[in-house]
């Protein structure tokens, strides 16, 4: 562990820090001011998705293929912020590594927004954004990566004042800000855990005696990741309710050259920082989290939708696990089985088991009808419709006391008995899927990212809830063009955010 340097956003944009060549470290811009909390102080209720602070939870849209300045895949976010009428495109905001204040440049293949986490990590407040740039080249580094921190405010996210992370000696091909997790990991002090190519990194804020938040601590947290298993995405939650949010890491086991499963490993925050860790006994490429079962303990949803055999080949259709949280965490220590298990041929669940539809590819968890229980949104974008390949489907099952059940499912698609449009090759409908209150009626509504639409400009649908869940009446599109930002080949609605609660 080693103490990071300060930088601001007058740095230069492509500059490469001195280092020694074999550590690898941060870069974080100036100290934050804040009010510090007494030192006793409960932790401040943790929102992950109110950047102006008016109660409405806000949407965070990628298009990390859009092109910017001219730089194809340069990537942009759109945020659509929420209101009691809902969601409106007309109350919204776009940023990319054009957008005057924010730090960097637009390059190709940039692919700004490619990962997104959001948290209020200077405790002010207003909830922040972190973007993931992992095509970003820095300096001879191709593909380096990096991340950005935009910050809320009372008119919501802003460029100005903006942080750009990096390691201090990028790598070529090391794509850091391929993942990314933002919470209160330490119960006071709030952290973002990165993920690059050979790293998974940890860097957080803490209260100080003078009142100032500041950066501390960057550490590894590799020694968590076994040497077979190969990290794509993160997910948190409070998963043994201490008020110290945890970490889950999802990815690739690998048996042979092509041959890949799924996998997940669990490490608990605490008052000290990182303490236990284990593998949950069911692990995937994607996850998601809530409280499924209303017991006050968050659980985690991993999906997998990607598991291969040795010659390369799809083994499943897909599959997803939830994992119940309970005082020593997910599952049990130890590879318990604590835990429900899903796929499309589970006694209940409409749909037919069929190599290449990658059930569980997206996932989302919040209470879509109002009864206490999150719920869970499970995409399937390589499904088929017809004669329609990789069309895509939308599942919504319920919790219960007893987990998700097959009781009121909904099954939304793009065919035309469920909404207004025709479903079409490569579409991906629900290549991504977000549950969000944003009317705070206690209902969340369902979005889902549509990244193959119109042969890769993509789009995504909104679907207001009633007491039954979210519905297709009523059901509204928008993409980038919508937001009179660019719209050819933008992959629009390929991630939502936030991956967390």
């Amino acid at each position: 562990m080693r103490h990071i340097r300060s930088s601001n956003a007058n740095r230069p944009r492509h500059a490469t820090a001195t280092a020694t060549a074999a550590t690898l470290l941060l870069m974080i811009g100036a100290t934050i001011t804040a009010t510090a909390p007494p030192a006793d102080a409960a932790p401040a209720p943790i929102t992950h998705d109110d950047f102006n602070n008016d109660g409405y939870r806000d949407l965070v849209v990628s298009a990390p293929g859009g092109t910017v300045s001219g730089k194809k895949r340069a990537g942009y976010v759109a945020v659509l912020y929420g209101s009691a009428s809902g969601l409106s495109t007309a109350h919204r905001a776009t940023f990319s590594m054009s957008t005057p204040g924010v730090v960097g440049l637009a390059q190709t293949d940039d692919r700004f927004g490619q990962a997104t986490a959001t948290a209020d990590l200077d405790r002010d407040g207003y909830d922040d954004l972190i973007v993931g740039t992992p095509g970003k080249d820095i300096g001879a580094a191709v593909d380096a990566g990096s991340a950005t921190v935009l910050f809320g405010s009372p008119t919501g996210l802003h460029a100005t004042g903006s942080r750009w992370l990096h390691e201090i000696t990028p790598v070529s091909g090391n794509r850091f800000g391929a993942a990314l997790a933002a919470g209160w990991f330490k119960v006071d002090d709030s952290s973002v855990a990165i993920l690059s190519k050979d790293t998974l990194w940890s860097f957080g804020f803490e209260v100080t005696s003078s009142g100032r938040r500041m950066e501390t601590d960057y550490s590894p947290l590799s020694m968590f990741v076994p040497s077979d298993f190969r990290p794509t995405a993160l997910t948190m939650g409070d998963y043994n309710k201490d008020r110290a949010d945890d970490l889950v890491i999802l990815g690739n086991g690998t048996f042979d050259t092509a041959g890949v499963y799924g996998r997940a490993m669990y490490v608990s925050g605490g008052r000290g920082g990182w303490a236990d860790h284990y593998e949950l006994s069911g692990g995937g490429q994607i996850g998601a989290s809530g409280d499924v079962n209303k017991d006050g303990y968050a659980d985690v949803v991993v999906g997998a939708p990607d598991e291969r055999d040795s010659q390369g080949n799809l083994t499943s259709a897909g599959v997803f696990f939830v994992h119940f949280g309970g005082p020593s965490g997910p599952g049990s220590p130890g590879g318990g089985y604590n835990r429900q298990f899903w796929t499309q041929n589970s006694p209940g669940v409409p749909g037919v088991n069929r190599p290449g539809d990658r059930f569980g590819a997206a996932l989302s968890v919040r209470d879509v009808d109002g009864d206490g229980y999150d719920d869970v949104a499970i995409g399937a974008p390589g499904n088929d419709i017809g004669s329609a390949v990789d069309a895509g489907t939308v599942w919504v099952m319920r919790g219960s006391a007893s987990g998700l059940t097959t009781k009121n499912i909904r099954v939304l698609s793009q065919s035309p008995r469920a909404v207004p449009s025709i479903p079409e090759s490569g579409d991906q409908f629900g290549g991504a899927v977000r549950l969000i209150d944003a009317d705070r009626d206690k209902r969340a509504s369902l979005i889902a990212g549509v990244p193959g639409e119109d042969g890769g400009n993509g789009g995504v649908w909104v679907f207001p809830t009633t007491s039954n869940g979210p519905s297709p009446n009523r059901s509204w599109s928008f993409n980038g063009s919508t937001l009179h930002a660019p719209n050819p080949d933008a992959r629009f609605g390929q991630t939502l955010a936030p991956h967390g609660r």
